[in-house]
């Protein structure tokens, strides 16, 4: 049987980059207050002005339709986030250490305990769980290097209809015992993920290098082997985090010009390269990232926690590459893609750039739709794409509320809910035109 749901709000999404000017109105911004979002069978068919529409005829919700009305709530397509790693949520808000060190005392134990299945399953149930819980409904996803966490995520995903981008990640040195691998066994590893779980339902398959430190040339060698030998997969990696870290790599690989660099020699920067941090890289990386089209993740959340420096999105615009938004956690401090652009705005400002709202939240649903190269699915809400969205009251509490009454105009009303507002304004999650989450 055909389903069908109508969902009556203010819808805003973008059709275009607005721009880093904070004008009410950019070129890029749709913005269609009080209207009814029309969905078949999972997708969005057509979006109608309430005030407009005779539930009977015109083509608006009739009897057939189950109707939802969220009048004076904002509707916004689900948040993308492309950089998280899903076992470091039960280390998130742990206390102390720059990158590397963080790594060690945190981040790698906590990895450790995922070879374990249950663990394993019990954990992508409670990640892909909380993304939806904050109004997140696609990812690029970090496990563990151990395939049984590739397995769980990519199942615990599927079973809730969800984009996700995921790979087995690669560590064969420099990294403690129970979380290294080997060459051979990994690239066979790989390719049977790649074909059990690449291009099933919404899901895709990720060539996962934790970071050049923690693999060996041949490992980098087979991992763009991989890239080249399977269609459409993508590549996701760590690159110039840290300055200890890239001081780190130059050692590690003296024969290369960069950081970045590293990952040229071995084929590894694509069109579906994404590439988590980015901070200490300089105009010919940038170049680099440009002429082969890969993806910088801005990771706001975790620079600042890990105080590894202020990404230059300035400089990233204007040598064309393209940027993202992603919340990096545990690293980082909440799933919430809001708070991950109210810190943005905060690294940004810290360069001198001040960047709109419009901005902020394109980077987290069309931009990064875009470049994963999947904006005809997913980042807006355009016809024809699939209905992953997301319902959110402007806003929560006597001080929000007061601030959103005194809004001048849909700039300053965005810009305050994205500042004061968490997964807390969160009303309800669609996955595919199904609710997923709502709130209590």
């Amino acid at each position: 049987m055909t389903s069908r749901i109508a969902l009556r709000g203010d819808l805003l999404d973008f059709t275009a980059d607005p721009g880093f000017a904070p004008t009410s109105e950019p070129p890029g911004l749709r913005w269609r207050p009080d209207h009814w979002l029309m969905i078949e069978d999972g997708r969005i068919i057509n979006a109608l002005p309430a005030e407009s529409v005779d539930t009977m005829a015109d083509g608006g919700p009739d009897a057939s339709w189950q109707r939802v009305d969220h009048r004076g709530r904002l509707i916004l397509p689900g948040f993308i986030d492309t950089h998280v790693h899903s076992p470091q949520l039960d280390v998130i808000a742990s206390h102390g250490g720059a990158l590397l060190d963080w790594l060690e005392r945190y981040t790698f134990p906590a990895e450790q305990r995922h070879a374990d299945p249950a663990v394993a399953e019990a954990g992508a149930r409670r990640f892909v769980d909380a993304l939806l819980a904050h109004g997140t409904t696609a990812a690029v996803v970090f496990p563990t290097v151990h395939k049984v966490s590739a397995e769980a995520l990519f199942a615990a995903a599927q079973r809730r209809g969800m984009r996700l981008v995921c790979g087995k990640v690669l560590m064969d040195c420099r990294a403690p015992e129970g979380l290294r691998d080997d060459v051979a066994q990994a690239e066979r590893d790989c390719t049977e993920l790649i074909e059990r779980w690449h291009g099933h339902g919404r899901l895709a398959y990720a060539v996962t290098v934790r970071f050049a430190g923690t693999s060996t040339r041949e490992q980098l060698t087979m991992a763009g082997r991989l890239c080249v030998a399977h269609e459409g997969v993508y590549m996701q990696t760590h690159v110039a985090e840290n300055t200890d870290e890239v001081r780190w790599i130059a050692g590690l690989f003296p024969e290369a010009r960069s950081y970045l660099d590293v990952y040229e020699r071995h084929g590894l920067l694509h069109a579906r390269s994404v590439l988590a941090h980015g901070i200490w890289l300089d105009d010919t990386d940038r170049a680099l990232l440009r002429e082969r089209g890969a993806q910088i993740a801005f990771c706001p959340s975790s620079n600042l926690f890990l105080g590894s420096g202020l990404f230059d999105w300035q400089a990233a615009a204007d040598a064309g590459v393209q940027v993202s938004m992603a919340s990096d956690v545990g690293a980082g401090t909440s799933l919430s893609m809001l708070r991950t652009l109210a810190d943005g705005y905060k690294v940004q400002s810290l360069r001198g750039l001040r960047p709109s709202a419009w901005k902020l939240l394109h980077a987290a649903t069309l931009g990064a739709a875009q470049s994963l190269g999947l904006d005809a699915e997913i980042g807006s809400l355009q016809a024809g794409c699939i209905a992953d969205l997301a319902v959110w009251d402007w806003a929560v509490g006597p001080l929000a509320t007061h601030r959103d009454g005194l809004a001048r105009d849909l700039h300053e009303r965005a810009f305050a809910w994205m500042t004061l507002g968490d997964e807390h304004n969160l009303v309800a999650t669609y996955v595919a035109g199904t609710s997923v989450h709502e709130r209590a």
